[in-house]
């Protein structure tokens, strides 16, 4: 059967419960998580055959965080052990007005340590159809980032469709690399973009609004740039207060431009993991539907999400399809 892919670090997210801020807390609780393998488990909870590659440490929490993925059915047989520690993060969740406020734990991490040599790729792409990547994973070090780069290159040898997630966070470049050069690079292998303006002006270089004619025109423009890139799907992110978002969807597939209606958000459990949410219901939905349901699918993906605990979307598809047919009430099922 055929797999899709997804490479990149697996954290250890530690909070107090609630929330509170640590100085109020004496005891915390922890979650698994990491972009990509937050896209990957949400895959596999609508159906997909994902397999993850990583490197993870040799050692008890190595071993519940494969665990973990395995209660997915995720294929864990290309990750890498390490005697490196597993990577952490620190998170407070704010609420109303107050913002959540994220601390990481991961520079030298048993991830940090990846190298091309470290991974077979040729063996590891050997079932796949599409290759998901995130600006994440190159801004972590050079060994992450050339560890991307050869799984790309052979992925498009393959003929895989790549979607590229090139979310650019300025804090985690610290190892001396170009970002706009390097990510520059990783999109010439790259079939399926998604991404906002901030993420195309960075890229091109350029200053577009948020303005549905601006998205449009830059996405023309990177096509032009990316040849390789064939549609381009934007989250668009309203927040009210930390505790109240709305979250709709645009796209722009070489030929129309679409736009879905905002979901409401009124109450937010969890934010973390929802652009994840959304990338993985936008790859589940291009495999199924049409472009524009796709989008909409992704949307109610993304909303669904903001009401689990935890970094990863628990929902199937069946939830997600109750919210993209209109059931917001969540009315309690008998």
């Amino acid at each position: 059967m055929s797999q899709i892919i997804t490479f990149g670090e697996v954290l250890m997210r530690i909070s107090p419960v609630g929330n509170r801020k640590f100085i109020q807390s004496n005891s915390v609780e922890f979650y698994f998580g990491g972009t990509e393998i937050n896209v990957g488990i949400s895959i596999a909870n609508f159906g997909g055959n994902v397999k993850h590659i990583s490197c993870v440490s040799d050692d008890f929490i190595g071993d519940t965080a494969i665990s973990y993925l395995n209660k997915f059915d995720i294929d864990t047989s290309a990750i890498i052990r390490s005697e490196r520690p597993l990577g952490v993060y620190f998170l407070e969740v704010g609420a109303v007005m107050r913002a959540s406020a994220i601390s990481y734990n991961r520079s030298h991490s048993s991830f940090s340590e990846i190298i091309p040599t470290m991974v077979n790729w040729e063996t590891s792409l050997e079932n796949g159809k599409w290759f998901h990547w995130t600006g994440i994973t190159p801004a972590l070090n050079k060994g992450s980032q050339q560890t991307l780069l050869a799984g790309l290159k052979l992925a498009r040898e393959k003929g895989m469709t790549v979607s590229a997630d090139p979310t650019y966070r300025s804090g985690l470049w610290k190892y001396g690399e170009n970002p706009k050069e390097i990510l520059s690079e990783l999109m010439q292998y790259s079939t399926i973009f998604i991404g906002g303006i901030n993420e195309m002006n960075e890229l091109l270089e350029t200053n577009y609004s948020y303005a549905n004619e601006d998205f449009v025109e830059a996405s023309q423009q990177l096509m032009e740039k990316f040849p390789s890139i064939e549609k381009v799907f934007d989250k668009i992110r309203t927040a009210i207060n930390s505790s109240w978002h709305k979250i709709r969807a645009r796209m722009w597939n070489g030929k129309e431009f679409k736009e879905t209606e905002d979901l409401d958000i009124t109450h937010i459990v969890d934010r973390i993991g929802t652009g994840d949410a959304f990338a993985a219901g936008l790859i589940h939905g291009l495999q199924n539907f049409d472009d524009f349901k796709a989008i909409q699918f992704a949307s109610a993906a993304c909303a669904i999400k903001h009401t689990y605990l935890g970094d990863v979307n628990y929902a199937n598809e069946k939830d997600v399809m109750t919210i993209l047919e209109g059931n917001t009430t969540g009315r309690l099922n008998r």
